[in-house]
């Protein structure tokens, strides 16, 4: 199993919002948004951080997926 953030991608999308603009939001580094966009792990206080700025819980961001082989 793993983490994905398409659900976080999504919601951008409805918000509008580039990833840039998530950056700056949630004041997060460019370096960490490229981690969400692989599906790599990144610190909770990251997700924290992202959840307060578009105003949402973490199920709203990340799911558990299976893993495809």
């Amino acid at each position: 199993m793993k983490i994905s953030y398409k659900k976080l991608w999504k919601l951008l999308i409805d918000k509008e919002m580039m990833k840039k603009d998530l950056a700056e939001a949630a004041q997060i580094s460019t370096a960490s948004i490229a981690k969400l966009g692989r599906n790599e792990n990144v610190n909770t206080n990251i997700l924290l951080k992202i959840c307060q700025a578009l105003e949402c819980d973490i199920c709203d961001i990340m799911e558990v997926v299976d893993d495809v082989k």
